[in-house]
Formats: C-alpha cells, structure tokens, sequence
C-alpha cells in the first residue's frame, strides 16, 4: 500500500494515524519549529542553527530576541533578524500542505503554531493560531500605525539601519512576541479553546519546552493524542501513538491513507 503514496515504506505509523483521521471532526494540530526545518527554516538548537550566531554576535539568539535587547540595541537586533528572518526562498513543505488537506476536507479546525514563518498561510491554511506572532506585520511603537513586511522590506527597502515610521519617525518593531513578553492573549484563548474541543490532537516538531506554550497541550481531554517529533519528549508517555519520522512524510501519508487528497 505504501507504493501507492510514493514511500517505499510507510512512515512510521502513518496508517494508525491515518486511521485515526478517518474517524475525527475536530482535528487540531499544535506545531513547532521542527515543521519548519523540513523547509530550511533554521531552529535553535540542530548543528547548523541559530545557536551558531554566538560566534557571530556574543549572545544567545534567545538574548537578541528579547524585549530589552530590541530597545537597548535595536540596530544588532534588526541585523540578526534580517540574516534569518526576511527574505530567502522558504516555500511550505508536505507537513504544510497536508494540515491544508485537512482543514478543506472540514477536518481540521486548526493549527496552533508557535512558528512565525507564515508558512501554513501560505500551504492554504486559514484556520491558524500564531502563539509567538508574524514575521509578516509590523508597527510602530510610537503612533502604532500599522505595515506590511513588503512595506518594510520589499524591493530592498531598509537593507540596513533600523526601520522607521514614515508617519511620525518612531521605532518598527514586527508583530512577533519576543522574549520576556507576553503572549497575545486574545489568540491564546482561542488556542486553548480549539484545543479543548478537539477530538484529536497531533503534536508536531516541537520539544513542548517553551512556555507557556508548551503547556497547552494539557487542555487536550481526548484519546486520540499523536506525537510526531524526531526525538523523545516529556509528553511522550501521555501519547496514543508516537512517530519518530519526518513530519512532512508522516503526515502527508496518513492524510492519504485517510483518503484525503
């Protein structure tokens, strides 16, 4: 039967997952940075990540993606954010484009992702809750006039320096939450309540480590939990089916065992 989908062999539990697709209405997927990598989006912590810009900047991306580092050294912060934030040819992967299929098959009914890559928009996802905010928009801190990223960076524009405010001259800060922020909350409530509706919980790419993110899987009461991550989690335990493959190959078979295409 794996021929049909394209793999030699099955990825690792597909079909259990696929199975239990078939039987699901309210399906929520709760993603993190390992859907992404699966499209060279870079995370924190593989070998060729962003802990690598130590060398390069003497701090941890952790400490350049925070509130204070953006006001305190904003130049060194937009620097680092537009070497692996903005621009490069990032396209969706299989993982994108399958949660896509199941939300226009009417069996998704969202995805709660802490990525700010804009990545399951652009796969044809409509139904997405961005914990962590969007490299796509931006405002300014003093008047809060609002602007798109091609407003910001396209054609060039803003190459280097820090971005302005045409209106007032203030500081641009994108829409994403750095650290020592806090969460959007309006967005976070409506995570926390897809996900306590939900009849079946995928996990994906993610270690559940940051918080408070990573605590809403909690709000899950169902019995058909998955976890797809390449390496072990805390959450393991608490999980119906594991899969240890890549993201994009599981589940694009299991939507296609589902019979979704």
């Amino acid at each position: 039967m794996s021929d049909v989908f394209g793999y030699e062999k099955m990825p690792e539990n597909a079909d259990k997952i696929g199975e239990m697709i078939k039987a699901s209405s309210r399906i929520v997927f709760f993603g993190g940075a390992g859907v992404s990598t699966e499209s060279g989006v870079k995370d924190y912590r593989s070998e060729d990540g962003l802990y690598n810009t130590v060398k390069e900047y003497g701090v941890s991306p952790e400490t350049i993606l925070s509130h204070s580092f953006f006001f305190s050294h904003t130049d060194t912060f937009y620097d680092f954010y537009r070497k692996y934030f903005i621009g490069g040819n990032v396209r969706p992967n299989k993982a994108h484009y399958a949660l896509a299929k199941l939300e226009k098959a009417g069996k998704l009914t969202g995805v709660v992702t802490q990525n700010i890559d804009g990545l399951h928009q652009m796969a044809g996802s409509r139904k997405v809750f961005e914990l962590h905010g969007t490299t796509s928009r931006y405002f300014c801190v003093n008047c809060k006039a609002d602007y798109t990223v091609d407003e910001i960076f396209g054609d060039g524009k803003n190459a280097k320096g820090i971005p302005k405010c045409d209106k007032c001259g203030g500081i641009i800060k994108p829409y994403v939450t750095l650290y020592e922020e806090a969460l959007d909350w309006d967005v976070a409530d409506a995570a926390m309540e897809a996900i306590k509706r939900a009849d079946m919980l995928i996990i994906g790419g993610t270690s559940l480590t940051v918080y408070p993110a990573g605590s809403y899987v909690q709000f899950y009461s169902g019995d058909r939990l998955v976890l797809i991550n390449r390496e072990r989690t805390h959450y393991d335990s608490h999980a119906d089916v594991i899969s240890r493959d890549k993201i994009g190959e599981v589940l694009d078979a299991a939507v296609k065992f589902a019979g979704i295409s």
